[in-house]
């Protein structure tokens, strides 16, 4: 898949918050946070169907449109990609520039925690098998 814009993205948050919606259903929720064109907006959409990110259907003169590209899914390819830009694939590094700053708070923590608890129980069932 094609990279996404940040303005892209804008309108892909939208959608992710909700499917279908028409175009000015889109332009609507987006009215309060940008100062863009309903002509912006479709220029966007249409940016995104040609990327696969997003697809629509025909409903009566309208079209409804939907995310193909998934929220978890994008915020994976994302990250993982700063990661390997910007730590040289490692993790340890960034979180440990968090701790540093004091960026996280406990329930960070609390989450880190579990995330490595269960990778360890993963990773032991692996090894078991």
């Amino acid at each position: 898949m094609k990279d996404i814009s940040q303005a892209e993205l804008e309108v892909l948050k939208i959608l992710w918050l909700q499917a279908p919606q028409s175009a000015n259903q889109v332009v609507d929720a987006l009215a309060d946070a940008s100062q863009w064109h309903e002509k912006t907006v479709k220029t966007l959409l249409n940016r995104l169907v040609n990327k696969g990110a997003v697809s629509f259907e025909k409903d009566g003169r309208a079209y409804l449109y939907s995310p193909v590209l998934q929220q978890q899914d994008y915020q994976h390819k994302e990250s993982q990609s700063f990661i390997a830009r910007v730590f040289e694939g490692r993790i340890a590094p960034l979180v440990a520039g968090f701790a540093a700053h004091k960026n996280l708070q406990a329930s960070d923590i609390d989450e880190l925690k579990q995330l490595i608890a269960d990778w360890e129980l993963a990773q032991q069932g692996k090894s078991d098998e």
